[in-house]
């Protein structure tokens, strides 16, 4: 299956699929890609690392796919080519939440990629077609001190007309409590108590006394997380991803942080946190974070 798609994936950057199809044949596929969503296509392609399926990657557009995962290269290239290392039987990915902010889509997905993953990716369309993709992958941990998985949790999405202003306020959160450290501050966007705020950090517990036990925790060591730059938030309804950018002991991160907003309030939150690849390790020129 891995070599097929892979095939496919090679013969569309030489522009080449497109010529050899009866003309019949190529209408049909035209009106399958208008009748699938974008976030139906993007879910597809994910899920095309496991059956094979060579349809999905004609959701690329082949003269223009821009790569912002540091560790693979650019373009339809780039993408064939981890595809010709897929494990027998391809990798997995189990598309667990799946949202759309005009031409970006954002999903959040369990993966078997050269291990179990976690992650978050998110893709832009132009014309129906991905022309960009970025991500932060992290390894799957054991469930955190509230017993929660960093995939769990409700997956209703609702609210539709709260989505700028539940951007708006996962953006100030990150700014006022996230970068400028204002902690008595909290209350307003975090209500007291466990049943308030669901965690899925793998470290971290339930409600503010888990985030703030982690915190001290993370001192006594030694450990800083700091963030610098929030790069990009994307929402659809009462779900909300941020991108940013700081440091984590030292290190140079990428920060996504999905969170959940009820009636004003952030009230459930997803991560992953992935260190940021040195420019001599890069397979791409295209940065972390242009968005």
């Amino acid at each position: 299956m891995k070599s097929a798609l892979a095939a496919c994936i090679i013969i569309l950057t030489f522009s080449a699929c497109k010529t050899e199809q009866k003309k019949e044949e190529q209408t049909t596929k035209n009106q399958e890609k208008m009748e699938l969503s974008n976030k139906e296509k993007a879910i597809a392609l994910l899920r095309s690392f496991e059956t094979g399926d060579s349809q999905p990657v004609s959701y690329i557009n082949p003269n223009k796919y821009v790569q912002h995962n540091l560790a693979i290269g650019d373009g339809l290239a780039g993408f064939g080519a981890i595809m010709e290392n897929a494990p027998e039987g391809g990798f997995k990915a189990n598309v667990v939440r799946a949202f759309q902010d005009g031409d970006y889509v954002f999903l959040h997905t369990i993966y078997d990629f050269f291990g179990p993953k976690i992650g978050f990716d998110v893709f832009k369309f132009e014309n129906g077609l991905i022309v960009e993709h970025w991500d932060n992958l992290g390894d799957v941990t054991p469930p955190n001190p509230s017993g929660h998985s960093q995939a769990d949790g409700t997956t209703e999405l609702k609210d539709l007309d709260e989505t700028e202003a539940n951007k708006a306020l996962v953006k100030d959160f990150i700014s006022t409590i996230l970068m400028k450290g204002e902690m008595d501050k909290i209350g307003n966007f975090i209500e007291e108590g466990k049943e308030n705020y669901i965690q899925h950090n793998s470290v971290i517990g339930d409600g503010l006394s888990g985030l703030g036990q982690a915190l001290e925790g993370m001192a006594k060591q030694g450990i800083s997380m700091g963030y610098t730059t929030i790069h990009k938030v994307l929402g659809e309804g009462n779900f909300v991803l941020a991108i940013s950018e700081g440091a984590f002991a030292g290190t140079p991160t990428s920060y996504y942080d999905l969170f959940r907003v009820d009636n004003g309030k952030i009230v459930e939150h997803w991560d992953v946190m992935e260190s940021i690849l040195p420019e001599a390790e890069r397979k791409n020129s295209n940065g972390k974070f242009n968005f």
